[in-house]
């Protein structure tokens, strides 16, 4: 996996951004990084969101709306759990780059987000250098990693699980999600306003995704990759 480390800065920021959205629920440090990009990168709007739907809403407001180049995002959001927040942003702009900013620093955490799509992990009690250096980093097609990361030699299963997760499309996401509730097709053809048969086609395309048999394993897998990067080794 390429990568970038912070004492490779260049001497002028990247250009490849014009607007930001900051996902995070604390107020004081969404305008910290909002400096940050700023002064640093040259950023000229920068908009945030404190939960994820609204980060979502921000995203899908229609073509009126000029979207984000980038969004950053906190793992540790009031509206979802483990990485959620970040399976599904990747299944609704499958091409809008996601750099995760978390105060959470696990090395299987930050594997696990790569695994899920994330262009890059900035551990939060990073300094200001670390930012310009992963947004230069992506501006080169790059990702970032956090200085003295060691990525393990082998996949575990959650990140198997994520990895697969994220090749869902954004409907097959939210037919997962709405399984991970316990919806019967008949429901969820009725909430998504489309046909049984509809619902029952996603269903299979889910499942041959996943690499499983039925829809009880498909939920399984799905809670798998939420919690399992966080939980702490015994």
């Amino acid at each position: 996996m390429t990568a970038t480390r912070p004492d490779t800065a260049p001497d002028t920021p990247p250009a490849f951004i014009a607007r930001a959205l900051i996902v995070d629920d604390h107020p004081l440090f969404c305008d910290a990084l909002a400096l940050t990009l700023r002064a640093l990168a040259g950023v000229g709007e920068v908009e945030t969101a404190h939960t994820l739907g609204a980060a979502l809403a921000r995203i899908e407001a229609g073509p009126d709306q000029i979207p984000p180049d980038l969004v950053l995002l906190d793992l540790d959001l009031p509206d979802v759990e483990g990485l959620e927040g970040l399976l599904r942003l990747r299944a609704v702009a499958p091409g809008l780059p996601v750099l995760v900013v978390s105060s959470m620093a696990d090395p299987r955490l930050i594997e696990a987000a790569l695994a899920a799509g994330a262009a890059g992990f900035v551990p939060k009690h990073s300094g200001r250098e670390a930012f310009r250096t992963a947004l230069a980093a992506m501006a080169e097609g790059q990702r970032y990693l956090p200085e003295g990361f060691v990525a393990s030699a082998q996949t575990s299963d959650a990140q198997d699980a994520i990895t697969r997760l994220a090749q869902l499309t954004r409907q097959q996401a939210r037919i997962l999600e709405l399984l991970c509730q316990g919806r019967l097709n008949k429901q969820i053809a009725w909430e998504l306003s489309i046909a049984e048969t509809t619902v029952k086609a996603h269903v299979t395309a889910i499942m041959r995704k996943l690499g499983v048999q039925s829809r009880t394993q498909a939920v399984l897998m799905a809670q798998q990759a939420r919690f399992a990067t966080f939980v702490p080794e015994g």
